[in-house]
């Protein structure tokens, strides 16, 4: 409210006069920091569900691992992060799978499967090459020349029920099945299936 001069004949009266407002400004206010507020809130609770989702799906289906030591070259390198899918897994040659341990060792270690169940393995110690049920392996991704190890499980052998046969990429760098030190896999002690490597970034993808 503010004092107006207002001027009848001569003499010089005040008149008040109230200032008008808007009746819509102040509730488009309120209504501006109500959804600002619902929108924050929103974000947050969406944040939230992604997270614990991202959080059960690593619990129940996917674990992360990191790869150590060389015996995956170049495929792998040391020190890359990987997703591995658990759910449900079935081992297929080609995989490269995360296995608990072999016969004395404790930590888990990343091959790749060669052979399964039922089939027949032999490897050809003059000229490196793999023959899984009499066909030559094509193995575009090894490194090195592949060689039967000291302490060589006996070759050729068919894979009993249940097991797998792996080996590094790395052929002559990797301690792996052709080891009675590792030997064969037993099924459940695979835990998956590398399916994506997440770090380095400039290695980021699905393997």
């Amino acid at each position: 409210m503010r004092d107006v001069p207002c001027r009848q004949g001569r003499e010089l009266y005040k008149v008040s006069v109230t200032d008008s407002k808007k009746p819509e400004d102040c509730p488009a206010q309120e209504e501006e920091g109500i959804s600002l507020s619902q929108f924050i809130f929103d974000l947050a609770k969406t944040l939230l569900t992604a997270v614990l989702s991202l959080l059960l799906l690593m619990a129940f289906f996917l674990r992360q691992v990191t790869v150590d030591g060389p015996s995956m070259n170049d495929t792998l390198q040391h020190e890359d992060r990987l997703l591995v899918s658990c759910f449900q897994y079935t081992p297929q040659c080609g995989d490269i799978v995360i296995v608990t341990h072999g016969r004395y060792l404790e930590d888990s270690i990343v091959k790749r499967v060669i052979a399964v169940a039922g089939q027949s393995i032999d490897i050809d110690n003059a000229t490196g090459d793999v023959i899984v049920d009499g066909v030559l392996l094509k193995e575009d991704y090894i490194r090195g020349t592949t060689r039967r190890l000291a302490n060589s499980v006996t070759l050729p052998m068919v894979i009993p029920e249940g097991y797998v046969f792996v080996m590094g990429d790395n052929r002559e760098h990797s301690l792996d099945s052709r080891s009675t030190t590792i030997d064969l896999i037993p099924v459940e002690n695979i835990i998956g299936k590398a399916v994506f490597r997440w770090y380095p970034l400039n290695g980021f993808g699905s393997l």
